[in-house]
């Protein structure tokens, strides 16, 4: 282990490693993840340093329940458009770098959260998710189908795995076990966006105009796949899996009662990122990973 250890922190420029200063004690709370962890995002510029937060985005919430929000206790460079490791945006590598560079991990260390799976890349596509929203999840003509994966409107489904998901995090997860060996690591799902199997996606537009897709069965099968991926991947890895979508199940996109946002919907948050949790989404999770990890 330390022969594998000392090798990842000397070629892996996505997991930083050790230097010549003493090794720190780390922090309590360690944040990695995409924009469903960071929940925020800058509307005018586009830019992101990381940095923003949004204030009811669930590890704000978690590290306000564990006491030590706002504190040198705790870092979360959780980054919108973050992947595990397909960029453009920050990688969990890249993540992990930075906290590393913050002290975050050592034997106080107690818990660290990680969420990514949806931003990548999959099987033989180039598109990722967030690619495929305008030639195929708000495509009512041709509709998101499964046979627009081969039109190459939508990523690739059919590649994701647990087994390739646990490959392409194990380096970033060796490296966190080593240098934080008293923490609990937690792949963290994502909250249930669409019923699982069903073909119709929803997006409420004001809280009064419904944006419907009733041929929307590839993203139901790509969430569906990732859920299931995360949870093969965190067994293999070793680590925790937090089933946020059963936590979530019947308050999705197409629900009466949605714990994610719509655009401008009044029932959820004015202002809150479409596709993303709600405050009351949020409040529920970190509720549920501060009962079971924060204490």
């Amino acid at each position: 282990m330390c022969a594998t250890v000392v090798a990842l922190a000397a070629s892996l420029t996505a997991v930083g490693g050790a230097g010549a200063d003493p090794a720190p004690a780390g922090k309590e709370l360690v944040v990695l993840g995409d924009s469903f962890s960071a929940n925020e995002w800058d509307h005018f510029t586009g830019h992101d340093d990381c940095n923003l937060h949004g204030r009811t985005a669930w590890p704000v919430q978690l590290a306000k329940l564990m006491g030590v929000y706002g504190t040198d206790n705790v870092s979360d460079p959780s980054c919108p458009g973050a992947s595990i490791d397909s960029g453009p945006g920050w990688t969990l590598g890249q993540e992990a770098q930075r906290a590393d560079k913050e002290g975050a991990f050592g034997p106080d260390t107690k818990l660290v959260t990680l969420q990514f799976g949806m931003n990548d890349k999959w099987g033989s596509s180039d598109q990722n998710l967030w690619n495929s929203l305008k030639p195929c999840v708000f495509n009512l003509e041709l509709g998101c189908d499964e046979d627009s994966v081969g039109q190459g409107r939508m990523t690739d489904y059919n590649g994701v795995s647990g087994a390739l998901m646990a490959k392409r995090m194990s380096n970033a997860v060796t490296y966190i076990k080593y240098y934080a060996p008293n923490a609990r690591i937690v792949l963290v799902g994502y909250q249930e966006l669409f019923a699982p199997g069903s073909s119709t996606i929803c997006l409420s537009i004001g809280g009064v105009v419904p944006f419907i897709n009733p041929r929307g069965r590839a993203v139901v099968e790509y969430l569906d796949r990732i859920d299931q991926a995360q949870r093969e991947a965190a067994q293999l890895l070793g680590i925790d899996f937090f089933d946020t979508r059963a936590l979530t199940a019947g308050h999705g996109l197409c629900s009466s009662q949605p714990w994610l946002n719509g655009v401008a919907d009044p029932r959820t948050g004015i202002d809150g990122l479409p596709f993303h949790p709600s405050a009351q989404g949020d409040t529920v999770v970190a509720n549920a990973v501060y009962d079971r990890y924060g204490h």
